[in-house]
Formats: structure tokens, sequence, C-alpha cells
């Protein structure tokens, strides 16, 4: 019987996951090996089984294509993460079918492709008895573990064209243009388009805001004959002293869902400075369609280094990128831990010197 291991993908969808599923797929069949995938997310290792064998031939449409040909769930039994981030152990009842699930199944190994909450529910998996190996996913770039995640370079193409497309209306109308996009607790989406694209305000989770700052930018501009504005939001930018601004509640064993500041920004905006003011959530544009060229070669080499972790038997390890190579780090050392933009740092710095303001 010929080897098999399996693959599933988690969390939120990005451009790229369907990129890693290709790359596992044709490493471990030249291998030798077979290659199953679980359908939406981890549920599918539950009762009744959710999983379909990866076909070799397939396997090459998919390079280009968004999406996950396995689905995926950012909720359920499986969720490791909830509320703001906040850890949650999942029942041993769970675990304990998912393990007896894959050793029938016959599996070498489970690949999980996913991002710090995917990731620390494979943690789980592998504390449980399951030989797993990571593959970093999320587009808001935010593990520590690796110098960036596949699928925020894809991101931040969709964001910087946003800001493109704003700016010409900006212009058109002499207006105020915010651009609310996404990045969770992080400001890695907003800081990187902010300044790809010309934004003129940035407004980050890192660096807490005042409307005095940012009214005062707007002014700026006005005085020196510029009569429009952008303004780049993440979604985790709050105000001085204030909560995050939420889309609703979290519900049952899932993350909060932030979502919502950059029509706040835009209101208060208008309201002190008379300008007409405009907003646009770039929300889920930012997670479809192909992945950049970037992307696709991150993602390949990831996925092929996971097979050879297989390989090797070394489970309960990420891939991770650290220029120029790929590399392996443990689980237990890349999840729970947040990377967050450095307030200081020479990419803030950058902005600044460019005269972008952060509204501090």
């Amino acid at each position: 019987m010929r080897e098999r291991i399996g693959i599933l993908t988690g969390g939120g969808d990005c451009p790229g996951l369907n990129t890693v599923i290709r790359a596992v797929v044709k490493c471990a069949t030249k291998r030798g090996w077979d290659t199953i995938g679980f359908l939406d997310g981890f549920e599918g290792l539950l009762a009744p089984l959710l999983y379909r064998p990866l076909d070799y031939k397939e396997m090459d449409a998919l390079l280009f294509v968004g999406g996950t040909v396995l689905g995926t769930s950012n909720k359920g039994r499986f969720a490791a993460k909830t509320g703001h981030g906040e850890s949650n152990r999942i029942p041993l009842d769970i675990l304990d079918q998912a393990k007896t699930n894959i050793q029938k199944l016959g599996l070498r190994a489970l690949v999980v492709v996913g991002g710090d909450g995917s990731l620390s529910t494979a943690q789980q998996l592998f504390e449980h008895g399951v030989p797993i190996v990571g593959v970093p996913k999320t587009i808001d770039n935010d593990l520590e573990a690796t110098t960036i995640t596949f699928g925020f370079d894809s991101a931040v193409a969709c964001a910087t064209d946003a800001l493109d497309r704003l700016r010409t209306t900006a212009q058109s109308h002499d207006r105020v243009m915010v651009l609310e996009v996404m990045g969770r607790y992080t400001g890695w989406i907003a800081v990187t388009a902010g300044i790809s694209g010309g934004g003129d305000v940035i407004l980050i989770p890192e660096i807490p805001f005042r409307y005095e700052s940012v009214c005062a930018k707007v002014a700026e501009r006005e005085g020196e004959g510029k009569h429009f504005t952008l303004v780049v939001v993440a979604e985790g930018a709050r105000e001085h002293g204030k909560d995050y601004v939420t889309a609703g509640d979290a519900g049952t064993n899932r993350e909060a869902r932030l979502g919502g500041i950059g029509a706040v920004v835009a209101s208060e905006i208008q309201k002190r400075t008379g300008k007409e003011t405009r907003v646009c959530v770039l929300g889920h544009l930012q997670r479809g369609g192909a992945p950049t060229s970037f992307d696709r070669l991150l993602c390949t080499r990831f996925g092929t280094r996971a097979v050879q972790l297989i390989a090797e038997q070394q489970y309960g390890y990420m891939v991770a990128l650290r220029p120029p190579d790929t590399t392996a780090v443990r689980l237990s050392e890349a999840v729970g831990r947040l990377r967050s933009v450095p307030p200081n740092g020479d990419i803030v710095q950058t902005a600044r010197a460019l005269g972008i303001s952060f509204g501090d």
C-alpha cells in the first residue's frame, strides 16, 4: 500500500492556498506518496469524514487559482482562538476523534495550512499525538516566526490598486477618501499599501490616533493647495483611549469580527473639517483572486519544504521564510506570538519622512 499524507486549509481564505496544495501534491507524488485533502478545514477530520483524493493531474490548473478547492472554516469545534485572540483549549473528545480518524486512514502526517488560529489547533493536535507539519498563511502577515506569510503580498497589491483608483476620484471632487483595509490587530497591510499607494494618513493598531492630528493633516494639505486627502485605516485601528470597533457579536467558537472603523473615521473627519468625505471598505476583495507572482513562488517553496519535513519526520514544525532560504520552526514557538508593526521601525520612519501622518 502506498504511503499517504493529508492536507487541510483552515481559517480565512486567501490567495495562494491552492498553490500550496498543488506543491504538496506534486512533491508527494514524486516521492511515491498519495495525498488526500480534508474538506471544510478541521471539521473534515470528524465523522462523517469529509475528504477526497488529490490527483496529480489536476494540480497544474491550481497554480494561479484563488481560494481553496478543499474549502475552509474559521469557526466550529476546532476553534483555538476566540474573542480578541484569546486562547481556547479544544475538547479532548474532539482531539481523540480526529486522531483516531487520521490513524484509520493510515496517514504518515497531516499538513495544516493556516494562520495563528489554525496553527494553534495544529499544535494541540500534535501534542495529542498527531504528526503535523504547518504552513503559515494569512494576509495579515502577523506571524512572528516567519519573515512573511503568503497571501500578504496579494492583499497589499489589491489595496494599493484601490488607492490608485480612489486618488483619481478624490482629486476630481476635492474629497477626503477613507480606505478601510484588513489586518486584524496589526497594521501591515495598511502601512505597506499606504506608502505604496501614496496615502496621506495611515491609521494602524500599533499607534493609537487622535482626530485632532488627523484633521490637522487634512488642513495642512488644504493650505498647500492640495484639496484632497487619502486616509488608510486598518480594521484594528483605535482612537487613543478607545476600544476596537467591531462588526457585530463574535458568536460562539470564533474570533471577534473587526470592522467599521473606516465609517467612524470618515464621519468624524467630515464633521470636524467640513470636507466632503467618503469611505470605501475593501473587505474580502483582499482575500480573493489569483495570487501575485511573489506569492505563487512563496507558496510553492512552502509546500515543497513541508513535504521535505514529512520525509525527515520533523513533526510539530512549521515552514518559515528566513531570507534567502526557507527553514523550519517549532509550532510551539510560532503560535501565539503576534508580529506587529514596530512603531519606531524603519517602515514607519520611512512614512514619516515622506510627511505621512499616523494620527498621533
